[in-house]
């Protein structure tokens, strides 16, 4: 597995999102949280941010929509720039064919799953994916401690990609750290946003390669 680290602009300074967006132009996407005060008790951007992210950065864009009804709005997100978009699986109304929309438009189509969502019932939609997102939190806000229950769940997705021989990226979301990173790249995940972690740093580009020298050590072992 080929390790991604994303960092989250959640953490960052929303009156410099030009610059930090810059600072950490080594990554491998820009993860941009999209809350609506109504999916999640938070309200954050939309898509004239990402427009003016997209023109800002050369660092692609991976927009996780935490919103009601994706099935409308995210393609809006991907003629705003975005190379990725993922929506919330208890949110969309036709997941498929969401996913099969977000693919035709030229992005990558990615489906989150919350805490207590369980993979299996979504097992015969993998293939319509290039990612799955494990959420290792409650959606919603940043800086929350990670959820080690979450990851029986990791191994079980990674299990069932491999069943199925896909090209599929396993994503992880929340509380990911030096501290944590390690577990969850074990665990099967290849793809780690990290919010806090990197833009917490003093040096947030050093911050995302040494979480991609974890990762990979730990995707090895």
């Amino acid at each position: 597995m080929a390790v991604q680290i994303n960092p989250s602009i959640l953490s960052a300074d929303f009156a410099r999102l030009a610059e930090e967006a810059r600072a950490v132009e080594g990554a491998d996407w820009l993860h941009v949280d999209v809350m609506d005060n109504h999916f999640v008790p938070n309200l954050t951007l939309g898509v004239p941010v990402v427009e003016s992210l997209s023109r800002a950065t050369d660092t692609p864009l991976d927009c996780h929509l935490m919103i009601e009804d994706p099935d409308r709005w995210a393609p809006a997100y991907i003629e705003a720039g975005a190379g990725s978009v993922t929506f919330h699986v208890e949110a969309a109304a036709a997941p498929v064919r969401l996913a099969r929309e977000i693919r035709a438009k030229g992005a990558r189509a990615s489906m989150a799953l919350k805490p207590a969502t369980p993979i299996e019932p979504y097992e015969d939609l993998l293939p319509e994916l290039d990612m799955l997102l494990i959420m290792t939190v409650e959606p919603g806000f940043g800086g929350q401690p990670f959820l080690d229950i979450m990851l029986p769940k990791i191994r079980r997705t990674r299990r069932l990609i491999e069943k199925h021989g896909l090209q599929l990226w396993l994503q992880v979301d929340g509380g990911v750290s030096a501290s944590t990173i390690e577990r969850c790249a074990e665990a099967g995940a290849d793809v780690f946003v990290a919010g806090s972690a990197v833009y917490g740093a003093e040096n947030p580009a050093e911050a995302v390669r040494g979480l991609r020298k974890q990762a990979a050590a730990a995707c090895a072992h």
